[in-house]
Formats: structure tokens, sequence, C-alpha cells
């Protein structure tokens, strides 16, 4: 995520008082370095960079949530699948 020199740099107002070399601090300032990122929506980068953002937070979660991170990662992928599914059974009617 980079230097911590950086981090702590970047964030100094909102860590006033909290020891640098806590986990905690650190977890908490690449938290605040996720929030205030910047990037283009608009491009394929930008929106694999949100799925990596969303993988990331599905990863660290537990419990329920972990189960809805799934649930929807389950329903999208079963959405392509038949998307391709009745395209190749298009596609293959055509020719045939």
């Amino acid at each position: 995520m980079g230097d911590s020199k950086d981090e702590r740099e970047k964030f100094q107002e909102e860590l006033i008082g909290l020891d640098p070399h806590d986990p905690e601090t650190k977890a908490f300032a690449e938290h605040l370095d996720r929030m205030k990122r910047e990037r283009p929506g608009y491009t394929v980068e930008g929106y694999l960079e949100g799925v990596q953002d969303f993988a990331d937070s599905a990863n660290r979660t537990t419990g329920q949530q972990r189960l809805v991170a799934v649930v929807v990662v389950g329903l999208i992928l079963l959405g392509v699948i038949l998307t391709i599914w009745f395209a190749l059974g298009d596609i293959i009617a055509i020719i045939f």
C-alpha cells in the first residue's frame, strides 16, 4: 500500500495522538486511503480496482456478511454463465 511514512504524512490530522506502529492505526490509515482514493470509474482499470476492493473487503469479513458476499458473487457468475450459454445456443442455431 505504500510507505508507512507516506501514509502518516497523508493522514496526519486524522491520526493525531495515535501510535503509528499500532496495527489498528495502520489498518485505519489504510481504510482512510481506500476511502479517499480517487480512480476513474469509466475505465476497465477503475472497474477492476472496484472489484479488487470488493474482494478484499469480502475476505476480511466473517459470518453473515461473508455469506452475503459469496451469494452476490455466485449470482453474478450465474448470470454470466447463463448469458454465455444462451448466446452460444443462438450462435449454434444460426450456424446449423
